[in-house]
């Protein structure tokens, strides 16, 4: 396994960490000779790492909260624009210069289907 420390550890990994601090707990005699990884400093750092944990799936749902708020204000926003473009049409009728004013096209500005001609084949 590579040491780059910008890269999550793979779920695997941290549950076979969280399982030897659980398995160190248990030793009643251990005592290391660097106190670095004393029990007591293992047991805050998991501590740390399960609070970290924690507060990202918070901040998960709480930005899940956010974009569902958001795509509602949307929506709520597109639905309102188009029963306004359906009254201005309906007070202003549809060759208005007022439709164009909510991005519409005037009926007089709509391209004309082409009547196709019989070619005389006689």
């Amino acid at each position: 396994m590579t040491n780059n420390r910008k890269n999550r550890l793979p779920s695997d990994e941290v549950q076979a960490d969280r399982n030897a601090l659980q398995g160190l707990q248990t030793l009643a005699d251990y005592a290391p000779a660097n106190g670095a990884y004393s029990l007591h400093t293992l047991t805050t750092l998991g501590e740390a790492m399960e609070e970290a944990r924690n507060a990202e799936v918070r901040a998960m749902q709480a930005l899940a909260a956010a974009r569902a708020a958001t795509t509602a204000a949307e929506w709520a926003l597109h639905e309102g624009i188009l029963g306004a473009r359906a009254q201005v049409v309906a007070q202003y009728g549809h060759d208005a210069p007022a439709v164009q004013l909510l991005g519409l096209k005037r009926k007089s500005e709509r391209r004309r289907r082409a009547v196709a001609r019989a070619s005389a084949t006689t």
